[in-house]
């Protein structure tokens, strides 16, 4: 069932994933499966400020188990797009195990349509910070930039090219992988806490209500009249807006999917709106928090959350890069 929170609520692309098993590759990132790990809890909160994730796995098995633990960021445009606003790039990335800091390195890679095209951008010379630089959308994050050597290659290669604002830019879109070993030992519950200021997307630039992410948020009549209203003191057709995506279908590479899941939605300010395309039904638990309680929970879809009515001055101008080890 498909629900909306709505004028009750009154809660930016926003960025982040479950943890996965995994392995890199060559290719890339590669999604395994376990049957000896389980994911017993999640509990995950959203907000455009904040996004916390705590989960606790079981090692079913009479072995310890070591995995590659991998958490991949949603992707995001290198193009200078000429609606929507990025800013506000994944910082203060941190996990805990047990309650102490584990390390972790980042994989980066780049995709031209459903292309890994990572390998070419670094036959070009490119380094991470140059492959991931949004200095377009994130002021004060520059890069050293492209020489025109490295430029000529990637026209060849297609991968700059004219792009939506007319210019030629970079066509490549980015996506972040936080990567690290995990130790599981054999019949013990294992704590895992993520936490970090997400991206965002649609802000603080006006986002309009059109049919398409009407849909793609599943925002229903009341929450549409209630983005009608206060739109009308907007010359009637935006509000600054947010969206958050977090990437959750990596949560079926555990023992039984996701044994016991809880969202969290939280809103900054009481008139906030906020819409949302998840199976489930919520409830209040404060004036500023929604929560919906699944059990065997096995995703099938990713995370995206609509943040109508947003105050554009709580919005996050850091301009970091994502935390590249």
């Amino acid at each position: 069932m498909k629900i909306t929170l709505t004028a009750a609520l009154l809660l930016p692309l926003l960025a982040s994933a479950n943890d996965g098993i995994g392995a890199v590759s060559a290719g890339g990132i590669v999604f395994g499966k376990t049957d000896a790990i389980a994911m017993k809890k999640e509990v995950l909160t959203v907000s455009h400020q904040r996004i916390s994730v705590d989960y606790e796995f079981v090692n079913e098995s009479a072995k310890d188990v070591e995995e590659t633990i991998i958490f991949p960021l949603p992707a995001y445009p290198a193009t200078n797009l000429p609606s929507d606003t990025y800013y506000g790039q994944p910082s203060d990335f941190s996990i805990l195990v047990n309650g102490k800091p584990v390390g972790f390195r980042t994989v980066v890679q780049a995709f031209l349509d459903d292309a890994d095209v990572t390998a070419q951008l670094r036959d070009a010379g490119l380094s991470d910070a140059q492959i991931v630089d949004h200095s377009r959308f994130a002021p004060g994050t520059n890069a050293p930039p492209i020489s025109e050597q490295q430029r000529q290659q990637l026209l060849k290669l297609k991968l700059i090219g004219q792009g939506p604002s007319d210019e030629e830019e970079r066509l490549w879109s980015i996506q972040v992988n936080y990567v690290w070993r995990q130790k599981f030992p054999a019949r013990q519950v294992l704590r895992v806490h993520h936490a970090y200021r997400p991206f965002v997307a649609a802000g603080p630039g006006n986002s309009g209500m059109d049919a398409e992410t009407a849909a793609r948020y599943c925002a229903d009549a009341p929450f549409l009249k209630s983005w009608q209203r206060l739109a009308a003191r907007n010359d009637g057709n935006y509000l600054n807006a947010a969206k958050v995506s977090y990437i959750l279908k990596t949560g079926n590479t555990w023992k039984n999917g996701i044994e016991d899941f809880t969202l969290n939605i939280v809103k900054q300010a009481p008139d906030e709106l906020v819409s949302l395309c998840f199976p489930g039904s919520f409830r209040k638990i404060d004036a500023a928090t929604f929560q919906v309680r699944l059990r065997n929970f096995r995703p099938t879809q990713d995370l995206e959350v609509y943040f109508g009515n947003v105050d554009p001055a709580a919005a996050p101008h850091d301009g970091q890069m994502p935390k590249l080890n």
